[in-house]
């Protein structure tokens, strides 16, 4: 069992499926496709690993616990990263009405990577972090994630026009946070 789905609470809880194999494994095979895509959007939005590890998992046991209900499973994956998404946000909210906890940057370079690339990485994630959280997303899965804007429209589930519109706006930003 992948690892993820492994620390999930009991089966897939429904009346109708309990005990259904073939419902467990097409979650299981469903949440292997897309785990590491759902961390990288938490993390993309909350810059801290433990908080887009905790948002990663509450995302997989709402997906776990509704995966029986999901009309349709093929867009499993676009409802569990806007899931995961909307979850990272309600955090990063949280978090800064919490006291304004300082989010850390966790840019750790290489052993082999020289200190002037470490640096330009550690600009370049705070220039992203500085988006707002709909142009942070959208930025992260084209440019890091490497969706065309058909993929991001649907996992978004915006329309094209509009992903394309928040791709212009924040390479903008970034181009002009970096110059």
């Amino acid at each position: 069992m992948h690892e993820r789905a492994a620390m999930l609470p009991g089966r897939v809880v429904t009346d109708a499926a309990a005990g259904d194999d073939t419902l467990e494994r097409e979650f299981e095979s469903r949440l292997v496709e897309c785990s590491t895509l759902v961390f990288r959007v938490a993390y993309g939005v909350l810059r801290h690993r433990e908080d887009a590890e905790d948002v990663a998992q509450e995302a997989f046991t709402k997906a776990y616990r509704s995966f029986a209900q999901l009309r349709d499973r093929d867009r499993f994956r676009a409802w569990l990263v806007r899931t995961a998404w909307r979850a990272a946000i309600d955090r990063y909210h949280a978090n800064r009405r919490r006291g304004g906890r300082e989010l850390a940057i966790d840019v750790d370079a290489p052993s082999g990577e020289s200190a002037e690339s470490a640096e330009r990485a550690s600009r370049l994630w705070s220039a992203i972090d500085a988006l707002p959280e709909k142009l942070r997303v959208t930025i992260i899965l084209a440019g890091i994630e490497g969706h065309n804007t058909r993929e991001i429209a649907a996992l978004l589930e915006v329309p094209e026009g509009t992903v394309k519109s928040r791709l212009f706006l924040a390479r903008q930003q970034l181009k002009d946070r970096l110059s």
